[in-house]
């Protein structure tokens, strides 16, 4: 469908409108000269602050502050929000309804505020709830591109009126919802189409990839670039190797479109930290394989090495005055409960 154009300082006229001196015939409409529009638009302007009434929201400030909060991490559901004062969007729908209305209600963050759900991939720990949602929240949207969709329908129970909520969107193709601009970017794993995503809002650059199986040159590229970065930490080595999964499993996990190591995604952060890195947070830690003691301590050794002066260990508050500068924190972000509403700040 074509795109329309917008005809800046006119306005279309209503089927009752009246046809007067001010008005002019342009084809089959009736447009209003822009000067006259002008000084239409101040008398409006004039009588809606008189009355009190504000008609259009203050510039954004490039230092309001971002929010980030996961709902739920790993193979048992994820889902993740991101917003600022004004609107914001979930990343992901694989977590029950009732706990992420719930877990923003307690925020105060009503789902009003809420205008979309960027889909990494179409695995049904990341997708199970996403018609729920959808149906129960007309104004929503889903971002995701035409091949995720597709692996949806076809590997999924999902009515196909997922379709009408739909908003296709490409990798590398930045998008923007509310005041967010979003670049898809390629992820290694072995779902139909792997998205992860780079959002800017103001200063801030966030990161996420979840469900990777290596570093490609995408991630590298735009993990470089973050301020706060969510990152998958799904296993440590030893403890797959040892445990109960029967070695076809144990091998998918291992393969280069599987998951990542704890010592990966450590030797990965050590080598792009950067003093305007801000907040790591590791994600879809496995339930079997893995520790979030073990994924910190994992990455903390590294950064250490790497000579970097962190605080916060995943379990400490971010504001810490009396932290050393630059300031880091480290976190894993919880397998079945929602983390904290964290400040995403510089």
């Amino acid at each position: 469908m074509a795109k329309s154009r917008k005809i800046t300082g006119r306005r279309m006229p209503g089927l009752f409108d009246p046809f007067d001196d001010n008005t002019i015939e342009n084809g089959d409409f009736r447009i209003i000269p822009d000067k006259k529009m002008e000084e239409i638009t101040r008398e409006i302007r004039r009588e809606q602050q008189s009355a009190g009434v504000i008609d259009e929201l203050p510039p954004l400030a490039a230092n309001e502050k971002v929010y980030f909060m996961s709902f739920g991490s790993g193979s048992s559901g994820n889902c993740s929000y991101i917003g600022d004062s004004q609107n914001g969007f979930l990343i992901d729908a694989g977590v029950e309804i009732a706990k992420v209305i719930e877990s923003l209600r307690r925020n105060g963050i009503s789902m009003d505020r809420v205008k979309g759900i960027c889909l990494t991939h179409d695995h049904g720990d990341h997708i199970r709830d996403v018609y729920g949602l959808l149906r129960r929240y007309r104004h929503l949207r889903v971002y995701c591109t035409p091949k995720t969709l597709n692996g949806i329908l076809r590997r999924h129970n999902v009515s196909r009126r997922i379709k009408d909520y739909h908003a296709p969107i490409y990798k590398e193709f930045p998008f923007r919802i509310g005041n967010f601009e979003i670049t898809a970017f390629e992820v290694m794993h072995d779902g139909a189409d792997n998205s992860g995503y780079f959002i800017t809002h103001g200063d801030i650059r966030f990161a996420i990839a979840t469900d990777l199986g290596c570093i490609s040159e995408r991630v590298n590229h735009y993990m470089r670039q973050a301020t706060h970065i969510v990152i998958e930490a799904n296993y440590d080595f030893q403890m797959l190797r040892e445990g109960r999964y029967p070695e076809y499993l144990k091998a998918r996990i291992e393969a280069a479109n599987g998951h990542l190591d704890n010592r990966v995604t450590a030797s990965f952060l050590a080598d792009i930290y950067t003093p305007q890195l801000r907040n790591v947070f590791l994600c879809h830690l496995s339930l079997d394989n893995n520790t979030p003691h073990k994924a910190i301590d994992a990455v903390e050794r590294a950064l250490t090495a790497a000579g970097v002066r962190y605080f916060g260990n995943g379990f400490n508050c971010l504001n810490d005055a009396d932290a050393p500068e630059p300031r880091i924190h480290l976190a894993a972000l919880p397998r079945f409960e929602a983390s904290p509403l964290y400040p995403l700040e510089l």
